[in-house]
């Protein structure tokens, strides 16, 4: 952590040291938690993720009830001393239509959208972070749709911050692996950063470092001449072990950061908060913004959580509610669709070292200009306690990513290992929601030569 020293003494943000942040209990995860209360992993979830602030998305467009969708929170949480963190995510053609498309059909739809939402607020301390991806990402707007854009923002902001004296708006700088601090700067003052903000976040559902951010989004406040008027907030909601390089689509391996807190030690970062709910999908091991229960609890455990038991019954990886599609990490090139099989894993049942039949499937679930995602599902006719699927690609494809399992590759040979969650699967059962995705240059052609433990599948 960065500290700013003022005569000696670690300084904090805007928003006071000792503020409590809303924990949602209608989220996602609390729902799952509520149905699944036999999973191994529901204790370490509830715990470590449910109990935990996170942002409130207003993704889904929803004009008619969006005041008082919006009041329902603000007032929940006034009444509770804490503050919410609310998240909208509504511009036209967000996420340039990948795998978080959507948002308000037009320009003036929206403006009349955040006026609603602007009613919604009261005067209630709140926390706006205001459309992720909408200035960092403008790669598919014309010149007068991205003045269009940056000028609804300004609009937006300047109007939460009149509606609300107490609410405080920050707007989109991309993350440090992204834009360079003067252009993030010169897309921010367009948007009107210094007049209808309180300041900038960054690494919305990414991955970078909270050191990497702060220093970036300093860069970033330099470029724009310093003003004394503008913060900063983190999201670090998924940063605990850094980027896996440039995977940025559910990549393995990542964990749980910064718990949120407004005690940032440093007087120009307000908070570091999570922002990206932890759990739900980028797009690629379920549709964006699906709680996925095996990717939360291997940010649990990927940072050091509790030790992994084998379920008591079959978890349920469907969302009881419609998924608030929070984006997908912003790659430069997204897929223009999302895998349509959804991760699930087996009960537990008696291991076994080897089977003594089986079958692997690998299914392309999505591919493009030079990339792919595709997912694997395993059938054995004996009880396995852990696995590991070899195959060899056809093509000249390279794997840059994979969730539910471990990947290897030398050459076209690629070796995928089981998790400490889904070793298990029974005798004649199948284990579904493993899967990759990477890049080919000449060709796709399909994998050969699959192994389940060393012995030859179908």
């Amino acid at each position: 952590m960065v500290a700013t020293q003022l005569g000696g003494v670690a300084m904090a943000g805007t928003i006071a040291s000792g503020t409590q942040f809303y924990a949602d209990p209608n989220s996602q995860v609390v729902k799952w938690d509520a149905a699944n209360p036999g999973d191994a992993r529901e204790p370490a979830i509830a715990s470590q993720i449910a109990s935990v602030s996170q942002g409130i998305w207003f993704s889904n467009y929803r004009p008619s009830t969006v005041q008082s969708d919006v009041s329902a929170v603000t007032t929940a949480a006034a009444a509770a001393g804490k503050t919410p963190v609310l998240v909208v995510y509504e511009i036209p053609n967000r996420d340039c239509g990948g795998a978080s498309a959507g948002g308000a059909p037009d320009i003036s739809s929206y403006e009349n959208y955040i006026q609603s939402f602007a009613n919604g607020l009261g005067s209630h301390q709140v926390i706006v972070i205001l459309e992720p991806d909408s200035l960092a990402l403008q790669t598919c707007l014309s010149s007068q749709q991205a003045t269009d854009r940056d000028n609804a923002i300004a609009f937006a902001g300047a109007h939460l911050k009149s509606a609300d004296p107490a609410a405080k708006v920050y707007l989109d700088a991309g993350h440090s692996s992204w834009n360079s601090p003067s252009a993030q700067a010169a897309a921010l003052n367009a948007a009107g950063v210094k007049t209808s903000s309180d300041g900038i976040f960054s690494n919305v559902s990414n991955f970078q470092t909270t050191a990497s951010e702060v220093s970036y989004d300093k860069q970033v406040l330099a470029a724009l001449g310093s003003p004394s008027n503008l913060h900063i907030v983190v999201d670090t909601s998924r940063n605990g072990n850094g980027p896996a390089g440039s995977a940025w689509c559910d990549p393995s391996g990542r964990a749980l950061g910064q718990a949120p807190t407004a005690n940032t030690g440093d007087a120009a970062v307000d908070a570091f908060l999570w922002i990206k709910p932890p759990g739900e999908a980028d797009g690629c091991a379920d549709a964006a913004g699906t709680f996925d229960p095996a990717l939360a609890y291997a940010l649990i455990t990927n940072g050091g959580g509790p030790p992994p038991t084998s379920p008591s019954s079959t978890p349920s990886t469907t969302p009881s509610t419609t998924p608030s599609t929070t984006p997908s990490t912003t790659p430069s090139t997204t897929p223009s669709t999302t895998p349509s099989t959804p991760p699930s894993t087996t009960p537990s049942s008696p291991p076994s070292s080897s089977p003594a039949g089986c079958q692997v499937t690998y299914t392309r679930t999505n591919e493009w200009a030079g990339g792919f995602t595709a997912n694997v599902s395993i059938t054995s006719s004996k009880a396995l306690s852990s696995w590991t699927v070899g195959f060899t690609y056809g093509g000249d494809q390279q794997i840059t990513n994979s969730w539910n399992g471990n990947h290897t590759q030398s050459g076209r040979n690629v070796t995928l290992t089981s998790l400490s969650y889904n070793g298990s699967i029974g005798a004649g059962q199948t284990l579904t929601g493993v899967g990759v995705q990477g890049t080919w240059t000449s060709s796709d052609a399909a994998p050969s030569a699959f192994t389940l433990n060393g012995v030859a599948c179908h």
